[in-house]
């Protein structure tokens, strides 16, 4: 089966019952649970980018708080777990601004929590690696933001 262009997606859409497009997006929803957690943000929590990132941020760190720190395979696995999630809420707003306000967060929790980042290559690359993302950016925003992040940026960089 070969899947509908949006466009043509959008035209059915526009022309179908509200009725038939409740019960498709539920159908949507029961499929797979990265839709459902996309109808959740979007019904839910879209209006409120302030109190998701908020809430986003409170889940970051009870996950940092979870790492095993006997070993540095395990907290290698545990960023990445931490860095997934991150990615994966960063991708139901779809919004620069707030990808660039998670991944901060995240770096600065690496460095608050104490994280060995210099005693291994691999910690050290996942730190590096989520600072080149921030620059970047950081480079795609309004020049007021820009400042703002701007400062952060550069105090986690000196933390390094």
């Amino acid at each position: 089966m070969k899947a509908a262009t949006i466009s043509e997606i959008k035209h059915e859409l526009t022309q179908t019952n509200p009725s038939i497009l409740i019960d498709l997006c539920l159908k949507l929803a029961k499929f797979k649970k990265d839709n459902k957690e996309l109808l959740t943000y979007l019904l839910f929590e879209a209006h409120d980018e302030v109190a998701f990132i908020e809430q986003v941020k409170l889940e970051i760190e009870s996950q940092f708080e979870t790492i095993n720190f006997s070993n540095i395979y395990f907290i290698k696995k545990s960023l990445r777990k931490i860095l997934r999630t991150t990615s994966k809420f960063i991708r139901l707003t779809g919004s620069k601004q707030v990808e660039v306000e998670l991944l901060l967060y995240f770096c600065n929790t690496l460095i608050v929590k104490d994280i060995p980042i210099t005693k291994s290559s691999v910690l050290n690359n996942i730190y590096q690696l989520q600072l080149k993302k921030i620059a970047q950016l950081i480079s795609t925003l309004h020049e007021d933001l820009q400042y703002d992040y701007l400062k952060q940026y550069n105090q986690l960089k000196l933390a390094n």
